[in-house]
């Protein structure tokens, strides 16, 4: 019978600098993992009593609560611009008193929902809220996409946006039908 003897070596400098590495990275992989559990997307039920803008609306709650909610991801004009009266008349058309979901998972400074605006779609009334309201600014021309934030959307909104703003300029659909529209944070900052 033939006996094999193993000898246990200490790992050298070189292999303990490289199972350290290893074992942060999968440390903070760990920790990234669970942060990204943590942020939940909360969802607001309710029905929209006021518009301000063509991006922000009023929404009441079952409990009788109001919330300031700001659509993520658009930019509308302001009141006094062009098509600043328009983007809020469309937007109007499309929430006011009706009932919508809010999905959203932060405030902006002024502390309003930041959140994307389900609403029925008013072509079918018997469908369900599917109908995301700020798209919908965007597909007729009506507001921005706000790119300045883009990191805040998912990649699949990040592109329908985008797409969208881009057709609505191609067809020159609203706003885009001026020769050099000015996006409201320019307005804002004049």
């Amino acid at each position: 019978m033939t006996e094999y003897t193993i000898k246990l070596r200490r790992p050298t400098p070189n292999t303990r600098r490289m199972l350290n590495g290893q074992a942060k990275r999968l440390t903070l992989l760990a920790l990234l993992l669970l942060l990204a559990a943590c942020v939940q997307t909360e969802t607001l039920h309710g029905r929209v009593v006021t518009v301000a803008d063509g991006d922000t609306v009023t929404v009441i709650d079952e409990h009788q609560q109001k919330h300031r909610v700001r659509l993520q991801g658009i930019d509308a004009p302001e009141k006094a611009q062009p098509f600043g009266r328009k983007s809020k008349d469309n937007l109007s058309r499309l929430v006011l008193n009706k009932p919508v979901r809010v999905e959203w998972d932060h405030r902006d400074r002024y502390d309003r929902i930041l959140g994307k605006i389900w609403v029925q779609p008013q072509s079918c009334p018997s469908c369900p809220l599917t109908l995301d309201a700020g798209h919908a600014q965007l597909t007729v021309g009506l507001a921005w996409w706000y790119q300045a934030y883009a990191d805040q959307q998912s990649a699949q909104d990040r592109g329908a946006y985008e797409f969208s703003e881009q057709e609505a300029r191609a067809k020159r659909a609203g706003l885009w039908s001026q020769p050099n529209p000015v996006p409201p944070w320019e307005w804002r900052q004049r």
